[in-house]
């Protein structure tokens, strides 16, 4: 039992230590907010670890000049802040450029700089390799100056106008920073994650299905229809468009082919206003598993619980330390859920995180039409062919999404795995199965 006897002077030490560690993480740390989509099953390790890195790159100028620069993945993670994220992604993307990459990297800066304003309508394509959800593309659209909306598509977009699965599901996630559009990077937590295609985007007015009129009527539709009418930005239309939960969108890029063009539409049984309810999942950390029920910690805590912390070891208190972060780290992701944006990013827009849009190619404005019906084809299908209008031949060849193991950055020219390598990931086990839609 203790006494009443005044601390020695290493109690007093330790207190004014814990006292300090509490003022000055009364604001929680840039740290301590994810940024991936989806949404990593074990954030808090990561949380955990980059806290250490933060609070070295907080305390002294010096720890910068005498370690090499944070990674992108520890940017896209929010571990590290960028006062100039392009000038910093440009810088560690160059490095690892091949001289093959479609996009140059002075295209790749200029196109970023002429929509950093209120009413930018960049978007990018991510291929991302994640080691849960495993592979997907992340199309992501600017909404404003800071933020962007984004949908996860399993097998990227449809690039042929006669196949048999034209369609995708693109399931609503987090409303991102416009700086996430930067990020070629990787990790073990994360997985990969490259540029696939990067431009901007027009909006186009919606109308009835093209593909429902007949061959007469095709005649009377051309380009200039494709025009909208009003005077407001490609970002405002795009705005309007969502509230009516349908989107039609041409993507101006470098590795998707001239007009390309798609309509994005919400399913009516996804058609739901508020944020997914919080998941009552538990999960146990594996550290404590071994412990039995005896060894928990009780509800309640003793008095002299506090000082017996005063006499902890250094280690003792970075574990409560940890424990004090992890509140704060719960704190975040449950606003995160709320509003459906990362820190930094907001949801101007009304984006509901996880609801499942339905995604397709629009062929007549990508520059097709369909055949005269006697050449169908014998099992009746109706055939898409390269439109012309005039001397000029619409359209495109086929285009495949063929996966991590051959797709390139159309910034950098790199695979997946190359990525992995540039950014020192061994050991990383993706997720199995994913096959590309060839049919």
């Amino acid at each position: 039992m203790r006494t009443s006897s005044s601390p020695e002077p290493k109690d007093c030490d330790h207190q004014s230590t814990l006292h300090k560690f509490f003022t000055r993480h009364t604001t929680p740390p840039q740290s301590l907010r994810a940024s991936i989509s989806p949404p990593p099953s074990r954030a808090r390790k990561t949380i955990i670890h980059s806290t250490s890195y933060s609070a070295r790159q907080n305390s002294s100028s010096a720890h910068r000049s005498e370690g090499t620069k944070p990674s992108l993945a520890a940017v896209e993670a929010e571990e590290a802040q960028i006062r100039n994220h392009l000038e910093y992604s440009s810088s560690l993307i160059s490095s690892s450029a091949k001289l093959s990459a479609p996009l140059s990297i002075r295209a790749f800066e200029e196109l970023y700089k002429r929509n950093q304003h209120e009413h930018g309508r960049h978007w990018v394509i991510h291929q991302h390799d994640h080691p849960v959800a495993g592979v997907h593309y992340d199309l992501r659209l600017q909404i404003s100056e800071t933020s962007s909306i984004s949908w996860a598509i399993m097998y990227g977009l449809p690039g042929n106008v006669n196949s048999r699965r034209l369609n995708r599901n693109a399931t609503e996630t987090r409303v991102h920073n416009v700086w996430n559009h930067l990020i070629e990077s990787a990790s073990a937590s994360t997985g990969s994650l490259l540029i696939w295609d990067t431009g901007e985007y027009e909006m186009l007015p919606c109308r009835e299905n093209i593909e429902q009129v007949t061959d007469d009527e095709l005649s009377d539709y051309s380009d200039g229809d494709n025009r909208p009418s009003s005077n407001l930005s490609d970002s405002e239309k795009l705005h309007a468009a969502f509230r009516t939960r349908k989107i039609r969108i041409r993507l101006h890029g470098t590795r998707l082919p001239s007009g390309y063009t798609m309509s994005i539409r919400l399913l009516p049984l996804e058609n739901r206003h508020e944020q997914p309810a919080k998941s009552s999942r538990k999960r146990r950390r594996k550290a404590f598993a071994h412990r039995s029920l005896t060894q928990e910690t009780p509800a309640t805590s003793d008095p002299d619980d506090d000082k017996e912390m005063a006499d902890a070891d250094p280690n003792s208190l970075e574990v409560f330390v940890s424990t004090f972060e992890r509140e704060i780290a719960e704190q975040e992701d449950e606003k995160v859920r709320l509003t459906n944006a990362y820190p930094g990013a907001t949801n101007s827009i009304g984006s509901i995180h996880q609801r499942r849009w339905y995604l397709s190619m629009d062929r007549y404005a990508s520059g097709f039409c369909p055949i005269p019906i006697e050449n169908r084809s014998e099992g009746g299908r109706k055939v898409w062919a390269r439109r012309r209008e005039g001397e000029r031949l619409l359209g495109f060849e086929p285009f495949f999404v063929l996966g991590r193991e051959l797709e390139r950055s159309v910034v950098t020219g790199r695979t997946a795995d190359e990525v992995m390598a540039d950014d020192g990931v061994q050991g990383f086990v993706g997720r199995k199965g994913w096959r590309p839609v060839t049919e």
